[in-house]
């Protein structure tokens, strides 16, 4: 591979796929400058500009795709004239010579470099939004695997009511289906800058066209339509807006804070040894500890996250101390927030799809969790038992009361295990429900409608978000770097 068809970072050339490596590559950005001109032309011709040869525009046609050679050219060109869009302007026409003179023509230099990059946020969306989906797809499934297993609950990181392993599973899912949702609408909502010349007023075309003022709209929308956009932003100054970009990072900075969070939990749930990220045969946890089983995948998605959301604020911080028309100290910072926030997307995706594929399940350790914790939350139920063999209430409370306090000082004081149960088995107080502990004790009626909810919500919720990118859905493994 060329080093011009990669983002020039470690991040892309080691982790990002190579179809998002090669949207924001100097290659594509370069030949999608091409294709801006191409079209251009195209519609200038239709739109009555004679100067315009059949001739030029098959040239240019030919010679979309830059090569090597071309980029090193240009490289070599803006070393002398100190500006990108002239130094490939003239390497373009070099190479098609017949339409030397009418490349770039009317257009501003952001026609080209504003343009591409709107076309690089619509074509990186279409990248994640598939990747997306099949996260979704494969947590669903892992959902409803595990709908009915009994999990121990957790609020402040200490133990609380029982839930289900799909039902928390559905929790991460419905963040990333928000995620889609404004992944798909990000995507969108995106339009094209269109040909609005130096300031904004299309002056220049104006004046191509004679003063004819429904041509230069006319040029506006056939370009638009050429690029394969369905919408052009109806005003803006020498660049469209800076809070488009707000708006294309707004959701992938969103996303992080789901990818995140999914990742701490798996990564809790590693330490306790109850679920874990797949680790393969020959992984090495620790050069020193052999028997570590770090939790490296989760650990990247957190630190690239992290990452991730950072880059929001370039781009809400660049739209704010923008000039009038245009200020050029947006170019350089976008240049790398833009490619960064998506390449980072993607390999978050990557990492949370082999992460999803493969997500390896203790449910042994998990009932001994439950054993140990499940007798002081099934004090209640025990109660509401001696209340219908007429126990008092208040009497039972106490009895309970106390043998949990000697149970905890067990648990706590001589490190031992829970044995409220045992206690309760003893006491002649409890004698009337003693033939019933072990159902008060069933785990499953501790967690309420955690399968039903999971039922419910992947068969409405999830089925129908995921409906209309059904095609995109695949099952195909992926493998990381490590």
């Amino acid at each position: 591979m060329s080093e011009f068809d990669k983002y020039a970072t470690p991040l892309s050339s080691r982790y990002a796929s190579k179809e998002m490596s090669a949207v924001f590559s100097l290659r594509n950005r370069f030949s999608t400058w091409r294709k801006l001109w191409l079209n251009l032309a195209i519609a200038e011709k239709e739109l009555g500009l004679d100067v315009i040869t059949d001739v030029a525009i098959e040239q240019m046609k030919q010679h979309l795709t830059i090569t090597d050679e071309e980029i090193a050219a240009a490289s070599k060109q803006e070393a002398i004239v100190r500006h990108d869009v002239m130094a490939h302007v003239h390497t373009f026409g070099e190479s098609c010579p017949d339409a030397a003179g009418i490349i770039h023509l009317g257009a501003t230099s952001c026609y080209v470099t504003d343009n591409a990059d709107l076309i690089f946020l619509r074509d990186a969306y279409d990248l994640v939004i598939p990747k997306l989906v099949n996260v979704i797809d494969r947590l669903s499934k892992f959902a409803m695997e595990y709908k009915d297993l009994p999990v121990l609950g957790w609020t402040h990181f200490q133990p609380a009511q029982l839930t289900t392993l799909g039902k928390r599973t559905t929790l991460w899912i419905q963040e990333l289906l928000w995620d889609l949702r404004n992944f798909v609408r990000a995507r969108n909502d995106l339009g094209l800058r269109g040909v609005k010349g130096t300031t904004g007023t299309q002056a220049s075309f104006l004046s191509l066209f004679h003063g004819d003022h429904d041509k230069v709209e006319a040029l506006d929308k056939r370009v638009t339509e050429l690029l394969g956009f369905d919408t052009v932003y109806p005003v803006t100054g020498q660049t469209y807006s800076r809070k488009i970009d707000i708006d294309a990072l707004a959701p992938l900075a969103s996303f992080a804070a789901t990818a995140h969070k999914m990742a701490t939990d798996i990564r809790l749930l590693a330490n306790l040894k109850e679920v874990e990220e797949p680790f393969e045969k020959s992984q090495i946890g620790s050069s020193a500890m052999a028997y570590k089983r770090n939790p490296m995948r989760c650990e990247r998605v957190c630190s690239l996250a992290r990452h991730l959301g950072s880059l929001f604020s370039d781009a809400v911080q660049t739209a704010s101390v923008q000039w009038f028309e245009r200020t050029l100290d947006d170019s350089a910072i976008r240049r790398i927030s833009l490619p960064g926030a998506f390449l980072t997307t993607d390999i978050l995706l990557s990492t949370l799809l082999n992460i999803s594929s493969g997500l390896v399940v203790y449910p042994k350790v998990i009932a001994r969790r439950i054993k140990s914790e499940l007798p002081f939350m099934a004090t209640e139920n025990i109660i509401m038992a001696m209340v219908e063999k007429n126990a008092s209430r208040q009497d039972v409370h106490e009895q309970i009361r106390v043998l949990s306090h000697q149970a905890a000082a067990v648990v706590k004081e001589e490190g031992g295990d829970n044995d409220l149960i045992e206690r309760i088995k003893k006491d002649e107080f409890f004698k009337p429900i003693w033939g019933e502990l072990d159902t008060l004790l069933e785990p499953s009626t501790f967690v309420g409608r955690a399968p039903q909810q999971v039922e419910k919500f992947v068969a409405n919720d999830v089925k129908n978000a995921l409906a209309p990118h059904a095609s995109m859905i695949n099952d195909a493994e992926v493998k990381l770097s490590v």
